[in-house]
This record gives structure tokens, C-alpha cells and sequence, in this order.
């Protein structure tokens, strides 16, 4: 086999270093080198050696990682080999999520089993419950989810034994079983409603709905097809390769943190605005156009810098269509079949519409990604737009869980400890306070 590798010449002293290239499964995808190897280039045996710089980690790959395989220059997401739209099609969240925490699709008894030690553990203890009670009624439920699900770390304190692959489990199924209670309960909080106790008869997500919004019926029949819209956008969530969540993850993780501190740490990076915030922001956007007819005044505006983005196009990854914004799409007439149409779904497609036959838009590789749409079917179920992280924290709970195990599990791995470059000060002597 023909040996890669990248040659380096250092024009300061005109020495030449032969760095080994890697590849990953698609060579044209994943060839790298190791950074360290830049460290032999120096100037001096007191040289540090050469670092390199990137802010924001654009081009480093921080891991090495089988779970979800991203080309964004083709519109290509993939979990465990599977094309999404396939999963999305024909799957369901749990089903997706044992795939992508196991690398397998389950038979029929590894499912069954798979559902019953999941919804077992869908109880949380009653002084969790108190603790969303303490929460103020209109606290952000995503400051509420952060906090509880923090908390849960010291009611299982087997969860810091973690090199146990019996006790991860355990921490997995808990992890996914409780994150729909706390987050439903968080809602009933905030709209001072009961809260609903887990129906463990229900599928996975029919009991998230119950817990949401049953109200004085003995038992709470889910819509099926809003059943199924909630599986299918769970499942564009549930991954997303190493984005800034699934980073923050991975370097908490790298500390041996238990699960449970490890996934508030990541619910916290997606409650940041860039981060888990961008649906709410294109609802904003679409409300304040207000009308079909004035879209092309508002791409006016974005094209002439006025306005400083179109929300909802264009994404860090992806310089193609979003698949799953694709998906979202379709999913949405079924679900405003059930809903009655979201209002603002004409503005949405008119502008889509019109930004995709303009060549500023399509030279920058502006195209509609998952939020564009996703915020619109949430919208039209009745969630308040405060609860779309939320939504979006449960299903890609699957995906932090699947990279924290592969995490622990790899040879290579070592606490995160990234390098800087120092701009500040050279040494200085310390001088008293009177003579300043």
C-alpha cells in the first residue's frame, strides 16, 4: 500500500519534515495529519515547536468518530451508515437511538427490550419535582432543564463509575427516559397545569405527548400524526457529528465527568442563541416580513446588508440543500392537515422561493437547513417557542449519550487541554500600590 504523506519545508532554517497523511473511511473526506508532528518544527531545541491556529476548531478534528458521517458539499447525513432519509421515513426516534448508541439496527426482541428498559425508568424521584416546583413559573425551560438535569447526578451516584459499560447503560436509559419527564413537567410548570405522570403503555413519544397535554381523560390516545412528525424531527436531531453541544460533551466527558453533568454542560452550549435558538429566530424573522408581498423588499434588505442574516438559510456545514430541511418540509403539510396551516408557512415558502432563484443567495450557498421548517411544525402543535431547544435537547440526548461512550471507550482519548497563542504582556516586576 502506497505510504501519503505532506512535506513540510521551514523557510527559517531550510530544514524539510515528512509528515504521515490519514484517512478515514472516505479519503477524500477525512485525510489528515497529526498536529503533533508539527511540534518536531523548530527553530531551536528550545523552541516550543509549531502550533497551529483556529479559532472556532473549523478544520481540526478533535476525535475520531463512527457514528454520523456528514458531507455538507453533497447534502449527505448519515447515522451508522444509514442515510436519514431513510431512518426518517421508516424508523422511529428509539429504534434510530439504539442504532446510534449500539451501531446496529435492533431485531424485533432487542427493540421490545430496548422500549421496556427505557420507559422503566421514565419516573423521576419526587424531589425532582420540587426542584421544577422552586423554579419561578416563567423561567426559561431551558435554564430548568439545565438545572434538573444536573441535579439527577446526585440521586445516582453509581453514575461516576463510568467505566462499567453495565452502569452506562444504566445512565443511558435513564438519561433518555427521564429528559421527556423533566422537560414536560417544565412545561406543565410554567402554564401551571398539574403535572402528568409517565404512561408507560404509551411508545416513547406517545407518552411524551401525554405528559404534555393529557388533560382530564383516563388515558391520553396521541395523534398519530403528530406522533409520527415528533419521531421524524427527533430524528434529525438525534446527531449531528461534532458540533458545539456534542464538543462540550466530549470535553467534559474527557474529565471522567459522570453522564449526567456531562449532558447539562451540553444543554447548556444549545441553549445559546447560535446554537439551539436558531428555529425561534427564523418564526421571528418570518413574523416581522408579515406578508407574502413583502418578501422582496425583505431580501432586499439582507442583500444590501441592512438586515444581517436570512435565518434559517445557509448553514456552517452544509453548502447544499439540508436534507433534512427537505424532510421538514413534507412533514409539515401532514402536520397542518392535523393543525390547520401555520400562518406563516406562505411567507416561509415564498421566500424560500425567491432566494433560491437569485444568485446571491445561491453562490453563497444560502439554501434552507432544518430550522427553517422545524420551528414552523412546533409552532403549529402548540409549543411556545421557548420549548423548541428543549425539543431539540431531547433528541439529540441520544447523540451526546452515543459520543460520550465512544469517547470513553477510545484509545486515543485525553482530557481536553487545547493550546494558545499568548499576546499579552512580556514579564514585569510588581510594583506597590502607592507608587502606581
Amino acid at each position: 500500500m502506497k505510504v501519503h504523506s505532506l512535506t513540510i519545508t521551514d523557510n527559517r532554517t531550510g530544514k524539510s519534515y515528512e509528515i504521515p497523511i490519514r484517512y478515514g473511511t472516505y479519503p477524500n473526506y477525512g485525510a489528515s495529519i497529526n498536529a503533533l508532528e508539527l511540534r518536531n518544527i523548530k527553530v531551536s531545541e528550545q523552541d516550543f515547536g509549531l502550533l497551529t491556529y483556529d479559532p472556532g476548531y473549523t478544520n481540526t478534528a478533535s476525535c475520531k468518530s463512527s457514528v454520523t458521517f456528514l458531507d455538507g458539499e453533497k447534502g449527505i447525513l448519515r447515522y451508522r451508515g444509514y442515510p436519514i432519509e431513510q431512518l426518517a421515513e421508516k424508523s422511529t426516534y428509539l429504534e434510530t437511538a439504539y442504532l446510534i448508541l449500539n451501531g446496529e439496527l435492533p431485531n424485533q426482541t432487542q427493540l421490545n427490550g430496548w422500549h421496556k428498559d427505557i420507559m422503566a425508568h421514565t419516573f423521576i424521584h419526587e424531589n425532582i419535582k420540587k426542584l421544577i416546583d422552586s423554579f419561578h413559573y416563567d423561567a426559561h425551560p431551558m435554564g430548568t432543564l439545565v438545572g434538573t438535569v444536573a441535579a439527577l447526578s446526585t440521586f445516582y451516584p453509581d453514575a461516576k463509575n463510568i467505566h462499567d459499560q453495565a452502569c452506562r447503560d444504566r445512565q443511558i436509559w435513564r438519561l433518555i427516559a427521564k429528559m421527556p419527564t423533566l422537560a414536560a413537567f417544565s412545561y406543565r410548570h410554567s402554564i401551571g397545569l398539574p403535572y402528568v405522570y409517565p404512561d408507560q403503555s404509551l411508545s416513547y413519544i406517545g407518552n411524551f405527548m401525554s405528559m404534555l397535554w393529557k388533560k382530564s381523560e383516563l388515558q391520553y390516545q396521541p395523534n398519530p400524526i403528530l406522533e409520527k412528525a415528533i419521531n421524524v424531527l427527533f430524528i434529525l436531531h438525534a446527531d449531528h457529528e461534532q458540533n458545539c453541544g456534542t464538543s462540550v460533551m466530549r470535553a467534559v466527558a474527557s474529565a471522567y465527568s459522570d453522564p449526567f453533568s456531562a449532558t447539562s454542560s451540553a444543554i447548556a452550549a444549545l441553549y445559546g442563541p447560535l446554537h439551539g435558538g436558531a428555529n425561534e429566530a427564523v418564526l421571528h424573522m418570518l413574523a416581522e416580513i408579515g406578508s407574502v408581498d413583502r418578501v422582496p423588499e425583505f431580501i432586499k434588505t439582507v442583500k444590501s446588508g441592512e438586515v444581517s442574516r436570512l435565518m434559517g438559510f445557509g448553514h456552517r456545514v452544509y453548502k447544499e440543500y439540508d436534507p433534512r430541511a427537505k424532510i421538514c418540509k413534507t412533514l409539515a403539510n401532514e402536520v397542518f392537515s392535523v393543525t390547520g396551516v401555520n400562518p406563516l408557512l406562505a411567507i416561509a415558502l415564498e421566500l424560500e422561493r425567491v432566494a433560491l432563484q437569485d444568485d446571491y443567495f445561491i453562490s453563497r450557498h444560502l439554501y434552507p437547513n432544518v430550522d427553517f421548517y422545524s420551528g414552523l411544525i412546533y409552532q403549529a402543535m402548540g409549543f411556545p417557542v421557548g420549548m423548541f431547544p428543549v425539543l431539540f435537547a431531547i433528541a439529540r440526548n441520544t447523540g451526546w449519550l452515543a459520543q460520550w461512550q465512544e469517547f470513553l471507550v477510545d484509545p486515543d482519548h485525553k482530557i481536553a487541554r487545547p493550546r494558545q497563542i499568548y499576546c499579552g504582556s512580556e514579564v514585569r516586576d510588581y510594583i506597590a500600590v502607592d507608587k502606581r
